[in-house]
């Protein structure tokens, strides 16, 4: 039996919140809930407040995507702030929403330093722990965990750990395991989080589409309810629920039409006695056109923010080591390999091009309005890669970028430098202090770093 938004539901969601679940309006059908974006007519989320109770702020959301291998030096800079902020080519496609982002530059991760390149300076990206040579794997949880161990009672999908490119085994001439450059989320000292790869039950993890509702369309199953919702709200708000359950539906039927791909992959790695992670694209059953496989990673994370099944998210666009072609873009050599002519006009254009992927999410999530600002504004959205330059394989710094203000708790349109400051007041992981202690989770000391990262 399909359960009704009426002032009763309402109320029952304004209880629920004193116990840590969210005030959000919820679609539910069988089997299936689906949290619904701000929506002004509907009296949830502090639009219209209950005498001496504070108003319910939207949730503050973090997702960090990552680059492997760096970018090209020579155009990664930005100068000046807000509306007058001036971005090298690298950064055009951020130029949109320059005023959202902060530009930041000189940070590094000690402990990805002097231990020879590669997967010593990627596996301990999100968490600035010392990492462990041989076949034991050993370093800590990554700080995207952090957030969704604290989470973890308010969403359905405590953390979207989601990438574009298989991981990889064995190990690295380094003695490293490659299992340190597939991965950027742990859930402890020796366990990475699971990574989903494909697009299809990524989407099915957040709307709990198992067994034969795979084949149920999510509308279908809450439109009866999304009717009579969408009679009793305002002309505005049926424009904007419309919006948000088309999105949902286009979204659907794009990892639906991926996933008979992978099914029949997982049919041929059967038949050929291998495990379907070791096939080579598209014989996996991953798209072969990657730009089509992280835009809809990146729609993934853009409705699980806006339904709010998560609130904290990864997206490893590629590896470390990646073996990724760029067609497209002219380039005829792998990542890895244009890596190592980093500052080359080809490379230049592959920087630009994940730029752009970051850029795309962040549009999608600034175009949500959400109470007094859009859900990019609740939202910080990390990029990083674990190199400054590819060729050197110089992590003494990386490139940095994060967009949205949590909420008003962090300024934005600026650029940071730490070059030249010393070392204890420029590591990556006072960043992550300031970053959690914005979103609810206040530590004494994350990885190598034991105070917030100034000026940020």
């Amino acid at each position: 039996m399909k359960t009704p938004i009426t002032s009763t539901a309402r109320s029952a969601d304004r209880s629920a919140s004193s116990s840590g679940v969210s005030r959000r309006t919820v679609l539910r059908g069988v089997g299936v809930s689906m949290a619904l974006p701000w929506m002004e007519s509907i009296p949830v989320w502090g639009a219209e407040t209950v005498v001496g109770e504070d108003p319910v702020a939207p949730p503050k959301r973090f997702a960090a995507l990552f680059m492997g291998c760096g970018i090209n030096r020579k155009h990664w800079w930005a100068k000046g702030d807000g509306k007058e902020m001036e971005l090298g080519k690298s950064l055009a496609p951020m130029e949109p929403l320059k005023e959202k982002m902060n530009f930041i530059t000189g940070l590094f991760n000690e402990n990805a330093t002097s231990v020879g390149i590669h997967p010593g300076q990627t596996g301990n990206i999100l968490s600035g722990a010392s990492l462990q040579k041989g076949s034991e794997l050993r370093g800590d949880i990554s700080m995207d965990q952090v957030l969704a161990n604290h989470f973890q009672e308010e969403t359905v999908v405590p953390s979207l750990v989601l990438g574009c490119e298989q991981p990889v085994t064995g190990y690295h001439e380094t003695n490293f395991s490659m299992a340190y450059s597939s991965h950027i989320s742990w859930q402890n000292k020796t366990s990475p989080v699971p990574m989903e790869v494909y697009p299809s039950l990524a989407f099915d993890s957040l709307f709990d589409n198992r067994g034969s509702r795979r084949d149920e369309s999510i509308l279908d199953r809450v439109g009866e309810e999304a009717a009579s919702l969408s009679r009793r709200v305002s002309k505005s708000d049926q424009v904007k629920l419309d919006e948000y359950l088309s999105s949902v539906r286009e979204v659907e039927k794009r990892a639906a039409s991926m996933r008979a791909a992978r099914e029949k992959a997982r049919q041929r790695a059967n038949d050929h006695g291998k495990p379907l992670a070791t096939m080579q694209r598209p014989d996996d059953g991953l798209p072969e056109d990657i730009r089509e496989h992280m835009r809809l990673m990146c729609d993934i994370v853009a409705i699980g923010f806006q339904s709010d099944k998560s609130r904290v998210a990864s997206l490893l666009l590629n590896r470390d080591l990646s073996g990724l072609f760029y067609p497209f873009l002219n380039v005829e050599s792998t990542h890895h390999s244009a890596s190592h002519n980093d500052l080359s006009d080809e490379y230049e254009r592959i920087s630009r091009y994940y730029c752009s992927q970051y850029a795309y999410l962040a549009e999608r999530l600034n175009a949500m309005p959400e109470a007094d600002g859009t859900v990019l504004d609740h939202s910080c959205l990390l990029f990083i890669s674990s190199m400054w330059s590819g060729n050197a394989h110089d992590s003494s710094k990386v490139p940095v970028l994060l967009t949205g203000g949590l909420g008003g708790t962090l300024e934005t349109g600026r650029v940071l430098d730490f070059i030249g400051q010393d070392d204890q007041d420029r590591k990556l992981c006072s960043m992550y202090l300031s970053i959690m202690d914005r979103m609810g989770v206040q530590l004494d000391r994350f990885g190598d770093a034991d105070k917030r990262l100034a000026r940020l």
